[in-house]
Formats: structure tokens, sequence, C-alpha cells
């Protein structure tokens, strides 16, 4: 397939390789408790505990994963997949269950919320490992634009899941499909032949890891504040509803921004790959995006405002992992994308904990968080283009 069919194909291109749908389908199933998890922690832990406590055991729980995800990562690298998906998700399993029986034990959920943090499967990681070797080379950037665009379903659909377990088997059912639907998802991931024939290169790797690129650990920085710039969002919007005299309108307008992005995602599937030059280009237009809300106009105009800052942060992290493919030494590729989500989580969080005051002091001043975070991106992501190369280690083996 020549280039300029590949970029007018777009998503269809990517669909059409064998194993694409099965692996594609199996790891959304398995990371659906990325975003069905927090909440049915937070339901079942609130039976019992106060909102303080209940959402320090979800910060537990996010903790786990932005520890396991690299060092599960590096597993993979120096192993094969399957091994450390299953017995990462047996773990997490492990861990929900603990939680489910242990009502009004704080202590104890902690220990089960950590341990189901640690466990999650990397099936993300694992994925952009291996599209490489499922798609053609002149469409691997759509897949990743295709992967993430999608990944925002999990956002959406996860709390919807939670919520119709818990409405059937009560507050521990959300912690059981959760559990469920990962296991089921990695069996499924499994058991595609070209996860079971992916290996790992054998090198001698430096105890960094990919980190030891230094433009790698420049780029990460970089996620770390567009990771903040999205985390604040949810807090400043739940003080705009309440404002607005409706709590429940936070989770239409998270859905807004969110069908923002998968637009976003689903177009840039479609555009060339660039080179790293791209990436700042790319984070100035996703800090353009959140300037529009500190007008925090009415319901109606806000909805708007949000989808179009949606758009840009699929296309932001796409050439994120493209570069993070570039720029990991070799046998490390999936350690590198780890740290790319664990880069984005931290940051997430920290936006979270800095929106919280900045929004008690108004509504716009809490959306002034996320552009001026931003802008420490767009200049980490310059940095980028601009630090010199490491050279990566010399490939030896083990």
């Amino acid at each position: 397939m020549s280039a300029t069919s590949a970029e007018r194909a777009g998503a269809r291109a990517v669909l059409r390789q064998p194993s694409v749908p099965l692996v594609l389908t199996a790891s959304q199933i398995g990371r659906l408790p990325l975003g069905a998890s927090p909440l049915a922690l937070l339901l079942f832990a609130r039976e019992s505990v106060s909102l303080v406590v209940a959402g320090a055991l979800v910060a537990v729980f996010t903790a786990g994963m932005a520890i396991g995800a690299p060092v599960l990562a590096r597993a993979v690298d120096r192993r094969r997949q399957p091994p450390v998906l299953y017995g990462s998700a047996a773990l997490s399993a492990v861990g929900y269950v603990i939680v489910s029986l242990a009502p009004g034990r704080p202590l104890v959920i902690g220990l089960g919320a950590a341990l189901a943090g640690l466990g999650t499967p990397p099936l993300e990681a694992c994925l952009r490992a291996l599209w490489p070797a499922l798609v053609p080379p002149d469409t691997v950037h759509a897949a990743y634009a295709l992967d993430i665009a999608l990944q925002e379903v999990i956002f959406v659909g996860g709390p919807l899941v939670t919520l119709a377990a818990v409405a059937v088997g009560g507050p521990a059912a959300g912690l059981y499909a959760a559990a469920v639907f990962q296991l089921v998802g990695v069996v499924a991931f499994v058991s595609a032949p070209a996860v079971r024939e992916w290996r790992g290169t054998r090198v001698h790797r430096h105890w960094l890891g990919p980190l030891r690129a230094r433009r790698l650990s420049v780029m990460v920085v970089g996620v770390v504040f567009a990771g903040a710039a999205v985390g604040s969002i949810p807090v400043v919007l739940t003080g705009y509803a309440e404002a607005a005299g409706d709590r429940s309108l936070t989770g239409w307008l998270l859905a807004a921004q969110a069908g923002g992005a998968l637009v976003g995602g689903l177009l840039y599937t479609r555009a060339t790959p660039g080179g790293p030059r791209r990436l700042p280009i790319l984070a100035a237009l996703f800090a353009a995006g959140y300037l529009p809300l500190l007008l925090a106009p009415g319901t109606a105009a806000m909805t708007a405002l949000l989808i179009l800052s949606g758009v840009m942060l699929p296309p932001l992290l796409t050439a994120v992992f493209v570069n993070a493919d570039r720029l990991a030494p070799p046998g490390t590729a999936v350690e590198a994308f780890a740290w790319i989500m664990t880069a984005f989580s931290v940051g997430s969080a920290l936006g979270a904990a800095a929106a919280g005051p900045l929004t008690h002091a108004g509504i716009r001043t809490g959306f002034l968080l996320a552009p001026l975070v931003a802008l420490l991106a767009i200049a980490a992501m310059a940095a980028t283009v601009h630090t010199s190369r490491s050279a990566p280690a010399a490939p030896s083996q083990e």
C-alpha cells in the first residue's frame, strides 16, 4: 500500500489488517476497568467510610497503576507478553476480591486497591508495541491515532458498566465486573497469534531503561504537563455544574469533551506521521483549545467549547507515542510506552489536586490552570526537538 492510499484510507487501512480487530477489541475490553474501577471503588468504599477516605482509596489504586505500569512493561520487554499479562491480571483480580470482602475496613480495602492497581495489565503498552508488526509501516501512525481515539470509549463506557453492575448486584458487583472484564480482555488479547509470537529485543539494559534517552525523558515531562491540563478539567467542571445548580451536568460535559477527542483521533488517522518537530505545534494547538473555556459561558456554549478542547489530545498523544517508538533504546519500547501513560496519570492527578483550591477561588481561575500548564507542555515538547539524542545502549545477549 502506498503512503498516499494509506493516508486516504486512514482507520480503514488499519482495521483491514489480520488480527487488528481482535487485539483492538480485546484491549478495549481489558482496559475497561481504567474507566470503571475508580467509580466502583468509590461507590463501594462510600458505603462504609467517609468521602475523604473513599477518595484516598481511589488515589491508592491510581498510584498502584502508576507504579506497576513501567515495572510490568519492563518485564514484558525482557520476556514475553502472555505470562506478564496473565500474572498481572490474576494479581489485580485478587486485589478486587480483597476489597469486596472488607467493607468498613479501610486499611484492608487500601491493600486490595493497591494490588488491583499494581496488577493492572499493561495492555495499552503491549498493544502499542505490537502495531509495527500488525500494520504496514506507513499506517503505524494511523493505528496509534485510532487506538488513542477509541480509548475515549473506555472513559465513557466504564462508568456506565459500573453503574449497571451496582444497580443489579450491589456495590461489590462493580468491583467484580471490573475484574471480569479485565480477565476476559486479557484472555482474548493473548489468543491472537501476533501477541504470542511477539518477542522483545534481547539487550543489556541500563537501570534507567528507556529514560536513559534524554529526548524521551524530556518528552515524558511534557506529557506530565499535558496530563495536568486534562486532569484539572473534571474538577473545575464540577464547580461549574454546581454553580449552574445541577451537579449531574459534569458527566454530560465530560462526555462532550471525550466525544471531541474521539472525533479528533479519528480525523488524525488520516494525517501523515510527521517528525519530532510536530510535537510543539500539536502541543500549542492543544493548549489553545483550553483558552476559550475561560469564558465560562452557558451550558450549550460550554458543551461546544469542551468538544473543541478535546479534539487535539489524541493527535498530541499519537505524536508522542510515534516519537517514543523512535527515541526508545532497543528493547525498551513497551516500558517507554508505559512511562508515558504513567506520566499522564501522575500529571492528571496533580492537575486535579491543584484545580480544587483554584476553582474554590473562582470558576475562571480554575479554568486558567489548563492553558498555563499546557504552555509548559509546549516548552517541554520544543525542548524534545532540540535536546541532543542520547546514544542508545548497544544490543547484547543477556
